[in-house]
């Protein structure tokens, strides 16, 4: 099988179930704005690569499954309204990420202040998935009461996860955060 198949030269993508639809519909822009969230995080990850802190082989077995629970979400925005899911998201996906969130918030400085993105490569990568998942969600709204409202909660629960796993990875491989700059 060639992974090109020429059927998107016009303009044009399927979506699950062969629905034709063009490439830059409100569902097509979701769904690959979620593997572009995707990807960051698995370049946010491949900069721990020969990193070591405690806790980092569990960090990128969360990080698995939220990369895997991204292509459920990808699957729902991919499906036409009226048809069967083939991977559903689940509220308890939703918990998990809430339950990290408050896990890992708990062991960092409180934040007092605006922190500006960035930090060592891993955490600042993390930082672009944040606002590449928030442009996501953004993008989910948009094709209306037709999306999973899961879907919606998740994106919105994942961006957070990844502002408070950027500053996690930060604290753990000794990156300072830097605040706004006073004065201004």
């Amino acid at each position: 099988m060639k992974i090109y198949t020429k059927t998107g030269d016009k303009g044009t993508t399927s979506l699950i179930y062969g629905t034709r639809v063009s490439k830059n519909d409100a569902r097509v822009e979701a769904y690959g704005t979620c593997d572009e969230t995707n990807s960051m995080i698995g370049l946010a990850l491949s900069y721990l690569n020969g990193e070591y802190f405690s806790g980092k082989e569990e960090l990128q077995s969360i990080f698995h499954k939220i990369q895997t629970v991204l292509f459920h979400v990808g699957a729902e925005l991919a499906t036409p309204a009226g048809k069967e899911v083939k991977w559903k998201l689940e509220q308890k996906d939703i918990e998990e990420l809430e339950q990290t969130i408050d896990l890992w918030d708990a062991a960092l400085p409180q934040l007092t202040n605006f922190i500006l993105p960035g930090g060592n490569q891993a955490g600042a990568a993390l930082h672009v998935a944040r606002t590449i998942a928030r442009r996501a969600e953004r993008q989910a709204v948009e094709i209306g009461d037709e999306v999973n409202p899961l879907v919606l909660s998740y994106l919105n629960r994942l961006s957070d996860f990844l502002f408070v796993a950027a500053r996690y990875v930060n604290m753990h491989l000794g990156s300072k955060e830097q605040t706004l700059h006073e004065g201004n």
